[in-house]
Formats: C-alpha cells, sequence, structure tokens
C-alpha cells in the first residue's frame, strides 16, 4: 500500500503526525489487517478551511506513486484539539469525484 496522508492545516503546529505514522508503522487502528507494507509517498495538509486544496494535493501524491489517500485523524476525528472537521465528507467526496473509485481512501488513521 502507498499512503498519502492528508492532515489538517489548523493542527500542524501542534501535531506531527508521530501516532499517524507510529499506526501506519504498527499496522494498529485504521490499518490493521493490512498485509502489505504501507509505504508513505507524501504527507500534505488540506490547504486550511474550507480544505480546498486537498483535491490538487491527493492528486498529486496520486501521480507520485499513492494508491491509497488517509485522512489524518485531526481531520475526521478532531484529534488533538477535540473538533473534527466541518468540511471532511466534502473533502472525501471531491477527492473521490476527481481520483474516481480505483483509489483507496481511508477514514482515519487514530
Amino acid at each position: 500500500m502507498k499512503v498519502g496522508l492528508i492532515r489538517c492545516m489548523q493542527t500542524e503546529d501542534m501535531c506531527p503526525a508521530t501516532t499517524c505514522f507510529k499506526v501506519m508503522s504498527t499496522k494498529k487502528l485504521a490499518f490493521e489487517g493490512i498485509q502489505e507494507d504501507i509505504e508513505v509517498v507524501g504527507v500534505n495538509t488540506c490547504g486550511g478551511c474550507p480544505g480546498k486544496k486537498a483535491v490538487t494535493r491527493a492528486a498529486e501524491m496520486v501521480k507520485r506513486g499513492a494508491d491509497t489517500i488517509v485522512f489524518a485523524s485531526c481531520i475526521t476525528k478532531g484529534n488533538p484539539i477535540g473538533f473534527a472537521c466541518p468540511h471532511a465528507e466534502k473533502m472525501k467526496e471531491a477527492i473521490v469525484k476527481k481520483l474516481g473509485d480505483d483509489i483507496k481512501i481511508i477514514d482515519y488513521t487514530h
């Protein structure tokens, strides 16, 4: 699995994505049951609210080899600030529309 990770721009100052990388490398939580090696192709933010840059950034990571786009838990679960992104579902829909159903989407990391 080749992963492109999209994270919240609002939380990047307080979170270096350490737990996201840890759960990928140990295949825990959202990555439980994945048998193949997990390679991180790229990490980027959504670009800030309302997340419009997530689509082009996801597309660029796919061009660079990602077969899976992962939304970090800061977007979908609100870790670490306790406030999930109100634009998460729209971002996901826009990415699927742009990239098609061949790209796997994982909604959270931990």
